[in-house]
């Protein structure tokens, strides 16, 4: 890997992620050798990846190169690199491009997409974890509706412009609200000889409401701006089987559609080599203590959703979401130091800042402990918050200019096919989720 050799501690940081970017930027000028690894060399904001896959914004607007992070550190490296299995024994990581010993171990890796062990979804669905797989969704819907506006057949017509979502969680929510606008708002100027009326939007949820981990006022509130926006909810419904063309649920509900997305749940993404009693096999998770080391060793560390910490008021674990993530992150590091100076570690205490998901044009529903509140201001909240977290200035500027223009304008800037996509000729194995 070409990392010098030194006499400094070496904590390698796996997952360029909310939880390995806090842990990394609080090292930076530490008296240690930092190398963070990552299979991509860009942070992802994840929470606007949906605002890729709809034409709002560009993917350079939330990536963040991982190596201006480090640039200003004499001791801090980054490697482009695919950790393919972790030696404990000898304190080494194993990649492909060659092996590195640490002293101290932190895997943030994150997590991946769960299918639940349904292999046609797996195969011809989409979902979204990455920057490539949001630009395929938004190439996937630009090509369908290029497509409808050529056929002569109705049925295949109504398939191109059926949009099937699964899991009303907050991506599944935010995702049909912004494919919604885009039908309300680009569909009849861009395209003229399509009737918007023939396009649907099906959100399908498994549970009895839509935003299953928000309050209850929540999801009626999100529920109620969907329908305003004329997305067609179907709870109590479970998705069984999508064939590239079909998809089937526990119901008696069939929709042909051309553009299935799934975004019904997510489970860890563990890296080969530690012992089965370090995992929670069900959830796919590494199980750390208070402290965040996983269970069984003393130098390696587990950090975001893939970390599952078991407190009194998180029994299953913190909400696999960016603000635990980066609350360990930054605590980990504080943690490192006095590992390294033989103090006394400090357990980890999460304060759960509120959650929030946004419905489309000044509408969303934000749940911050007493208080719950939704429409524009709760929009405007929501805003800000991603604004504040976005890294890089340049970010935060081409993000507001493009929420800006789109407010103004009833627009969607990104409307540009750049990497064409045919899902059932696709093939997604260096984009899909594995570490």
């Amino acid at each position: 890997m070409n990392i010098p050799n030194t006499e400094l501690p070496r904590i390698v940081i796996i997952g360029g992620g909310f939880a390995g970017m806090a842990l990394a930027r609080k090292l930076l000028k530490e008296d240690v050798q930092m190398v963070l690894l990552d299979r991509h060399n860009y942070h992802t904001f994840q929470p606007l990846l949906y605002q890729v896959s709809t034409s709002g914004l560009e993917p350079d607007s939330i990536a963040y190169p991982l190596r201006k992070i480090t640039r200003n550190s004499k001791n801090c490296f980054f490697r482009m690199a695919e950790v393919k299995s972790i030696e404990a024994e000898t304190n080494t990581i194993h990649t492909n491009i060659g092996e590195l010993v640490y002293d101290y171990l932190v895997i943030a890796t994150g997590s991946k997409t769960n299918f639940f062990g349904n292999d046609s979804i797996e195969e011809n669905g989409m979902w979204m974890k990455t920057v490539p797989q949001a630009l395929n969704i938004r190439s996937l819907i630009l090509e369908n509706l290029e497509q409808a506006t050529i056929t002569e057949d109705p049925e295949e017509r109504k398939a191109l412009l059926n949009f099937v979502l699964a899991g009303a969680g907050p991506t599944g929510v935010e995702l049909s609200g912004a494919i919604a606008e885009l039908r309300n708002n680009i569909l009849p100027k861009d395209y003229p000889d399509l009737n918007p009326a023939e396009m649907n939007i099906h959100l399908l949820e498994g549970m009895d409401r839509v935003l299953p981990p928000m309050s209850e006022q929540a999801s009626r509130k999100a529920q109620k701006f969907l329908e305003e926006l004329g997305v067609k909810i179907h709870l109590n419904t479970m998705v069984k089987n999508y064939d590239g063309h079909l998809v089937t649920t526990n119901t008696d509900l069939a929709i042909k559609s051309e553009t299935f997305i799934w975004s019904a749940g997510v489970t860890g993404a563990p890296v080969k080599g530690l012992n089965a009693s370090a995992m929670v096999e069900k959830a796919n998770r590494y199980e750390v203590n208070v402290f965040n080391q996983v269970n069984g060793y003393d130098t390696v560390f587990a950090i975001g959703d893939i970390a599952l910490m078991k407190t009194e008021e998180y029994p299953k674990g913190h909400p696999m979401v960016a603000q635990p993530a980066i609350q360990q992150g930054k605590h980990l590091a504080k943690n490192l130091k006095k590992l390294i100076k033989g103090e006394k570690l400090e357990p980890f205490e999460y304060f759960d800042k509120g959650t929030m998901a946004t419905v489309g044009r000044n509408r969303a529903v934000v749940d911050l402990h007493k208080w719950k509140f939704s429409g524009f201001f709760a929009w405007f909240v929501w805003m800000f918050i991603h604004l504040w977290f976005l890294i890089g200035f340049r970010n935060r500027i081409v993000t507001f200019f493009n929420w800006t223009y789109n407010y103004i304008n009833f627009d969607k800037a990104a409307r540009l096919i750049i990497r064409p996509f045919k899902g059932h000729e696709k093939s997604m194995e260096i984009e899909r989720d594995k570490v």
